[in-house]
């Protein structure tokens, strides 16, 4: 059989805790057989600047590869247009396409518990650093970030 992993960006929600303070996060689905993944199957959700974290920590690892582009940061970024919404949410995706079909970049910890965690970005740091009670096995395994039976290969691509 050969090894794939698919992922998914969708599903975007809008947070309000304030009248100042509203963002989006979105849903990242991975279904994969390879046996660089914990998890066969796994859902979390991810809001814009935790992406933006994601590719800091993976340009200071991976020195040599140039890394692929987010989508720009739009200072006039409407929550409420749908189209930039969804222009987003498909530039994160596929910048999620490219990273994974990326053997060098695999390896990193911080990723795997980017896209198969709970955690905060601030927590997969100080667990892929060593300085936690558990490890990153067992924080993905942990996770309630989903279910083989959950998981939709509807929308998802295939690398």
């Amino acid at each position: 059989m050969q090894e794939f992993i698919s992922v998914c960006v969708q599903n975007p929600r809008l947070h309000k805790s304030d009248f100042w303070h509203t963002h989006i996060d979105y849903e990242i689905c991975v279904h994969t057989n390879s046996m660089c993944f914990r998890k066969k199957t796994s859902f979390v959700r991810r809001r814009y600047s935790e992406f933006v974290w994601l590719r800091n920590c993976l340009e200071q690892n991976a020195l040599i590869i140039e890394l692929p582009r987010l989508p720009p940061w739009n200072p006039f970024f409407s929550l409420k247009n749908t189209e930039q919404v969804n222009q987003r949410m498909k530039g994160l995706q596929e910048f999620l396409e490219i990273v994974l079909h990326t053997p060098l970049l695999l390896s990193d910890s911080r990723l795997h518990l980017f896209l198969q965690s709970d955690l905060s970005t601030a927590k997969i740091e100080r667990c892929a650093r060593g300085k936690t009670r558990y490890t990153v096995a067992e924080a993905i395994q942990r996770s309630s970030s989903g279910s083989e039976e959950a998981f939709s290969v509807r929308g998802a691509h295939l690398l």
